[in-house]
């Protein structure tokens, strides 16, 4: 899940939860907009851990030099 997935699932969550007043029968859509606010804010805080992971990683270059000496 990338950072516009989770930011697409917080904002139809937020329509869900806040913007939709019809009702399904068996489904409460507050409940669902909420859970997918939960999954869009978990799925954002997961990219941009991973990515702040990525960015302090070092990279180490090994340069090996021989030199022959004609004896």
């Amino acid at each position: 899940m990338g950072i516009g997935t989770s930011v697409f699932l917080l904002a139809l969550g937020g329509i869900l939860a806040f913007g939709v007043s019809d009702h399904i029968s068996g489904v409460d859509l507050t409940v669902v907009g909420y859970v997918l606010m939960i999954a869009g804010g978990i799925g954002l805080a997961v990219v941009l851990a991973l990515a702040n992971q990525r960015s302090r990683s070092t990279h180490t270059t090994v340069r090996e030099r021989r030199d022959f000496h004609d004896e």
